[in-house]
């Protein structure tokens, strides 16, 4: 019988516990009209996945595969499903709720993420997955199995921050962007996104470690924030004439807002897809006088998801790899869960559950 894997049940209150993985059997499920059944060839882990084993994600659920990234192959359809789709190597949408809404998303009960919870009692960690033929977009051919279930839920999160709420017009040869805390799948992909534009791309982080990383992978340059004056001294390594901020992309909260009123330039956006340091992020007079914006960005609606896999195949970007796992091996897995724990990573962590050259 396919195997995946969930979490099960022990006592323990919320953030106290730590799920156990779970080995499962399952049956192999036939797909329904306007569906496809995919044999996943690899998957990748996501801060919620944690959160969810720590009692501290809304609709835990035990027996649900883990996990929303995912890239496999069509390996059968179901009715109403055009034939051209099976033998396509796919990468699948990690949730559902929001078609093409630029305000949010558009179903009542919210976005649904894959993976773990009982609002979608489906996820990416199995040998075959059941889903819906419109969930599913072409894998890039540049771009291993591994690498594109890299891609999709910090690739989602940093293209609807960087490409929409930052804007084109921020966006692109000559203008310079800030990421901040590098190191996380969000913000590197927000660094890819962001290059593969044209833009000169700066980065923040505590680590001078991930500071080097991120400069091999094409950031302009790069400042621990743990340094006095860390924001006059990245001004002073910006290369083009106007030397200030377009955007800066942002997970961590905090004084981010006084610090990008004198970063930023009149009009610039803040756009901030998480708050590590906290919960609130003051606005403060400066940035009122410099017409800053700060705009909150979550996730991505299907239509951004296309529009984020087109711009992939196009620009041949990539998203960066920590650490595999390979097959159904718990120790492994676990393994990633504590590179995860312990911020240790660089990139994304995956499993590569079968090989795309496997027999289907």
């Amino acid at each position: 019988m396919p195997k995946s894997i969930s979490i099960s049940k022990i006592d323990g209150k919320p953030g106290k516990v730590y799920y156990p993985l779970s080995l499962d059997e399952v049956p192999k499920q036939t797909p329904k009209d306007g569906e496809v059944v995919v044999k996943i060839h690899a998957a990748a882990l996501n801060h919620r996945d944690l959160f969810i084993r720590q009692h501290l994600y809304p609709g835990t659920a035990f027996g649900v595969p883990l996990l929303a990234d995912g890239c496999g192959t069509v390996v059968e359809i179901g009715s109403g499903v055009d034939s051209s789709w099976k033998g396509k190597r796919v990468v699948i949408n990690p949730g559902e709720g929001w078609k093409d809404s630029l305000e949010g998303p558009e179903d009542k009960g919210g976005y649904k993420i894959l993976g773990g919870t009982k609002t979608i009692p489906n996820g990416t960690l199995q040998e075959y997955m059941v889903v819906k033929q419109q969930e599913l977009e072409e894998a890039p051919e540049h771009l291993s199995s591994v690498e594109a279930a890299a891609i999709p839920l910090t690739g989602l999160t940093a293209w609807r921050a960087v490409m929409v709420k930052c804007g084109s017009h921020n966006i692109g040869p000559g203008k310079n962007v800030l990421i901040t805390g590098i190191g996380g799948g969000v913000a590197l992909m927000a660094l890819e996104f962001a290059r593969a534009a044209g833009a000169n791309v700066y980065v923040t982080s505590g680590s001078e470690d991930k500071i080097k990383k991120a400069k091999e992978l094409g950031a302009k340059g790069g400042i621990n924030y743990k340094e006095e004056g860390w924001d006059k001294k990245l001004l002073a390594m910006l290369t083009t004439e106007k030397k200030q901020f377009d955007a800066a992309v942002d997970g961590a909260g905090g004084d981010i807002v006084e610090k990008s009123s004198r970063l930023l330039k009149n009009g610039g956006i803040v756009a901030t897809y998480g708050m590590t340091l906290g919960p609130k992020a003051p606005f403060l007079m400066q940035a009122v006088l410099k017409n800053i914006e700060i705009k909150g960005s979550t996730m991505g609606s299907r239509k951004e998801f296309t529009d984020m896999i087109n711009f992939i195949k196009k620009t041949k970007a990539k998203p960066v790899v920590s650490n595999v796992a390979h097959g159904f091996d718990l120790d492994a897995i676990n393994g990633l869960f504590e590179e995860m724990k312990n911020g240790s990573q660089f990139g994304k962590l995956c499993v590569e559950v079968s090989s795309a050259q496997s027999k289907l």
